[in-house]
């Protein structure tokens, strides 16, 4: 337990160090048509001082509430329990554990640096530090939407954006479990929260909002200051690129570099309980409602979009998983359709307010197929042992669904196209095959920048305070050798 505590309070000093190198970030959601990232932008101040100040619609700001709190069910119970289904039953609690106390760790970040670094401005790559511990931050203040003139509370803002970032992490866990330290675990989420989520949420994400825009001079000078690939026009509606991508790149690296489980491949490893499994992906599916049509930030037509494109999507994943597995081995699988579920919940994510129905059920579809692929042939030719597919599903689903975002976002083939928030409307020029490019460079940089980060940041942990369990306690199950607890009692 000392050794616990002191690796705990040495991971604090060096986020808390280490956030002083990173410069600023900004993380947003998305906006009714290209732009996708929002910062909690205040409209300047200057500009227009006959100008009424913008107040929340309360209807907004229930939706939004209504939305964090869909996306904290999704993680808290929905992917602890989709996890825990999955593992044996002598690691069940350790997976419930390591979920429910790294949500909590990064909503305490969150607050601490992680909101500031994240969304206020600064260089294309990090954020800045004026909003320290919430500073500054009241009942009045407000964050722009993808609206002129339409605000929300900037706590709502802020509340919203903490569960992004605390699911991210958690879905980490999965590509490792059954082998790993509990404190090995948390000092690589704190690492990687700090210098791979809030950066590359950053990049997405940041830009000043709608109101800073109103003419191309104005336009240039917001695209200067906004986040990396936010400036190149990448679009992400609600974290293909910095959800999930980011969070399977570093859960297969953590499965290399911490290595295979023991008896893998040579013992039975199956789930111990697929109810607990479809309930855990219902739920996942529940919630991802507030997660997608709650990245809109405001509750008008484009929201609707987002929820019925979260809808369909889901539906025809659900179908393709289940019809490859029933054409490969002759059965479909209530695994396979709730695994299918997550697929499409996946790459619908970066496309759900860009895309219309129909290319929905597409996308969905090719999720379903791909990551059905992603967790047995694509997982045989890695060689590493991901033990809850976080990259067959999330990676490979996020990969699919960010660059289907480019070809479905046409207008011409029933997409919202790009807004052009100089002429204030739906700009009449759109390239798949540029829009494509511009993807892909976004996938690329996610995959190398969340490589990276979380190859050093699991070395430094192994160095710290190792990153496995003894094969004793491995066997043991780390319900009782890591938490002295055991889900079930006979």
């Amino acid at each position: 337990m000392k050794k616990f505590l002191a690796s705990l309070a040495l991971g604090f000093g060096l986020l808390l160090g280490g956030t002083a190198a990173m410069a600023q970030a900004s993380i947003s959601a998305a906006p009714t048509a290209d732009v996708k990232v929002t910062a909690p932008a205040a409209a300047p101040a200057a500009a227009e001082a006959a100008a009424p100040a913008a107040v929340p619609n309360k209807g907004d700001t229930a939706f939004m509430t209504i939305s964090t709190v869909l996306v904290i069910m999704m993680t808290i119970p929905g992917l602890a329990l989709f996890y825990g289904g999955l593992v044996r039953s002598k690691n069940m609690l350790s997976v419930l554990m390591q979920v429910f106390v790294v949500s909590s760790l990064v909503y305490v970040l969150w607050v601490i640096y992680g909101y500031t670094v994240a969304f206020s401005g600064g260089s294309p790559f990090f954020g800045g530090f004026d909003k320290l511990f919430l500073k500054g931050i009241t009942p009045d203040s407000i964050a722009a939407t993808f609206s002129k003139g339409v605000v929300i509370p900037e706590f709502t803002f802020a509340a919203f954006q903490a569960t992004f970032a605390a699911i991210t992490c958690a879905l980490i866990v999965g590509a490792f479990a059954e082998r790993v330290r509990f404190s090995a675990v948390l000092l690589f989420c704190a690492f990687w929260f700090t210098f791979s989520y809030l950066p590359v949420a950053h990049m997405v994400w940041y830009w000043d909002g709608p109101d800073a825009i109103t003419d191309a001079a104005t336009l240039e000078t917001v695209t200067a200051a906004a986040g990396w690939l936010w400036a190149k026009g990448a679009l992400d509606f609600a974290g293909g690129t910095v959800v999930h991508i980011n969070a399977a790149v570093a859960g297969l690296v953590g499965a290399y570099v911490i290595g295979k489980r023991t008896g893998y491949g040579k013992e039975s490893m199956a789930p111990h309980s697929l109810t607990l499994t479809m309930v855990g992906a219902s739920l996942l599916w529940v919630g991802w409602f507030g997660f997608n049509a709650g990245s809109n930030l405001e509750a008008n037509g484009v929201a609707a979009l987002a929820f019925v494109n979260t809808l369909v999507a889901t539906a025809a994943a659900t179908l393709a998983w289940i019809a490859g597995e029933a054409l490969a081995k002759g059965k479909a699988s209530m695994l396979g359709a709730a695994s299918g579920a997550v697929a499409g919940l996946v790459a619908i994510t970066p496309a759900c307010g860009f895309v219309g129905p129909m290319g929905a059920i597409v996308i969905g579809a090719a999720g379903g197929f791909l990551c059905l692929w992603g967790v047995n042939g694509l997982k045989r030719l890695l060689g590493a042992d991901d033990s809850l597919d976080v990259f067959g599903v999330h990676g490979v689903g996020g990969i699919v669904g960010a660059l289907l975002t480019g070809v479905f976002a046409a207008p011409s083939l029933g997409g919202t196209g790009i807004f052009d928030y100089v002429a204030n409307a739906a700009s009449a020029d759109y390239s798949i095959g540029g829009q494509v490019l511009i993807q892909l460079e976004a996938v690329i940089t996610t995959i190398v920048w969340s490589g990276v980060v979380s190859f050093i940041g699991f070395k430094l942990v192994d160095m710290v305070v190792g990153l496995r369990v003894t094969e004793e306690e491995e066997r043991e199950g780390l319900d009782i050798s890591s938490h002295g607890e055991t889900a079930y009692h006979r």
